[in-house]
């Protein structure tokens, strides 16, 4: 199932991993693997990402950060081809995210000496970019009856689906909020009548996907192998400022 009709369809610069992710899903279609185990390969892999940075072997951390980006598509794909729609699902994907997020930047941190504090300003930089863009995304999507699974506001605890435990919904719903209540409210008050817009332009839900993980984990990925760590972290500060640039293009378009 598409996120969104083809009229409505945009160039998602995070989702490069999404021809990869098609074929690892088809794939695993017939097996028993399941979505949330394609989702702990991700957070292996980030693992591994970050392991190679602490040893200076760039070119593999690399690798394995955009390997983290398809298996980050792969696990929705596999969902969808296997038509398993779940919340656990989606809060396990979003809360590993966010983990991996941190330790990946507290890496970055450890080898290249950085201030703590610009680290910790990247790190929510990051966060704020990528709510923004989920935030546009999801708009976008619930206008068209498309994915649902991700809620505009993420108010209450939803009801599990068929296939899934409630206690397993309830816990991961509780970990989402906690690590992503903040960033959700932020965007919220910045755009709040971003909901009641019409249907934001393909050019600009184009350009807000720099926004997306993958998209940022590629940056990640070239900076550490063109030998730029250090400015890895200065970026991400510098690139937030784009947060109230997009906002200001959806309010005049």
């Amino acid at each position: 199932m598409s996120k969104l009709p083809k009229s409505h369809k945009f160039i998602d610069l995070s989702d490069y991993g999404r021809p990869a992710a098609r074929i690892i899903a088809n794939s695993l279609k017939e097996t028993s693997i399941t979505p949330v185990q394609v989702t702990v390969w991700f957070i292996i892999s980030g693992l591994i990402s970050i392991a190679c940075m602490l040893y200076n072997y760039y070119w593999a951390a690399a690798f394995f950060l955009i390997l983290k980006s398809v298996l980050d598509a792969a696990d929705g794909e596999l969902a969808r081809v296997k038509k398993t729609p779940s919340y656990t699902g989606r809060y396990f994907d979003s809360v590993a995210d966010i983990i991996l997020n941190f330790f990946i930047f507290l890496t970055l941190w450890h080898i290249t000496d950085s201030s703590l504090i610009y680290t910790f300003l990247a790190f929510l930089g990051i966060q704020l970019q990528g709510t923004l863009y989920n935030y546009y995304y999801v708009i976008l999507r619930n206008k068209f009856n498309g994915d649902t699974t991700s809620r505009i506001f993420e108010d209450k605890t939803p009801i599990a689906l068929n296939g899934e435990k409630q206690h397993n919904v309830n816990i991961l719903f509780m970990l989402y909020k906690i690590l992503y209540g903040v960033f959700d409210k932020t965007i919220y008050f910045l755009d709040k009548k971003a909901i009641e817009s019409k249907p934001f332009h393909n050019w600009f839900m184009t350009a807000v996907s720099t926004f997306g993980l993958g998209f940022q984990l590629l940056i990640v990925a070239i900076m550490l192998v063109l030998g730029w760590k250090e400015f890895i972290i200065p970026f991400f500060i510098g690139f937030s400022a784009m947060i109230f640039i997009f906002i200001g293009i959806r309010k005049v378009f």
